[in-house]
C-alpha cells in the first residue's frame, strides 16, 4: 500500500462513497436492508464534515471514509472497503474524526454502531453507553459509544 493522506470530501466523491456503503461486506444477509438505496448524496457531502482516506499512489483510489455531524455531535457514516480492511485504515479514520470534533469543540462523539463494528469502535477508543432499540427498518437493537474527545 502506498501513503495514505485523509482529505475533505467533495460533492464528486458521492458516487465513490455511495458505492463502498452499498457494497460493504458488513451488510450482507439480515443486514443488506439497511443499506439498500442508500445515498451518500453531493448536498450531504457538502453540508457535513465528511472526510475520505485515499491511497496517494493509486490515482487517490477511495479506501473509506466517515461523516461527522458537529450539530448532533455524532459520528454518522464509517466505512472502510472491504479490500482495505486491516490495514490501520479505520484506525486512521478514528483519529482523524476526534481530531476534528476537538477542533471543533464537542467534547464527545456519540456512535449508534452496526452490530459487528462495535468491538472495532472498542479498540479505537470508544466506550459502550448503551443500547438503542430496532426503529424503522432496523429490526436490531444497536450499540450505543461514545468518543471522548475533550
Amino acid at each position: 500500500m502506498s501513503d495514505i493522506s485523509i482529505r475533505r470530501a467533495t460533492a464528486d466523491d458521492s458516487k465513490r462513497l455511495t458505492r463502498l456503503v452499498r457494497t460493504s461486506g458488513a451488510y450482507r444477509g439480515d443486514y443488506a436492508a439497511m443499506v439498500e438505496g442508500y445515498q451518500v448524496g453531493g448536498p450531504y457531502i457538502e453540508h457535513h464534515p465528511v472526510h475520505v482516506a485515499v491511497d496517494d499512489g493509486d490515482d487517490g483510489r477511495v479506501l473509506g471514509f466517515y461523516a461527522l455531524l458537529l450539530d448532533e455531535a455524532e459520528l454518522d457514516l464509517a466505512f472502510v472497503a472491504d479490500a482495505a480492511q486491516g490495514l490501520g485504515i479505520g484506525r486512521l479514520l478514528m483519529e482523524h474524526m476526534t481530531e476534528q470534533a476537538r477542533a471543533a469543540g464537542l467534547t464527545s462523539v456519540r456512535v449508534v454502531a452496526h452490530p459487528p463494528a462495535e468491538e472495532f469502535y472498542l479498540r479505537t477508543g470508544a466506550v459502550r453507553t448503551g443500547t438503542v432499540p430496532p426503529t424503522g427498518r432496523i429490526h436490531w437493537e444497536r450499540p450505543e459509544l461514545r468518543y471522548d474527545v475533550a
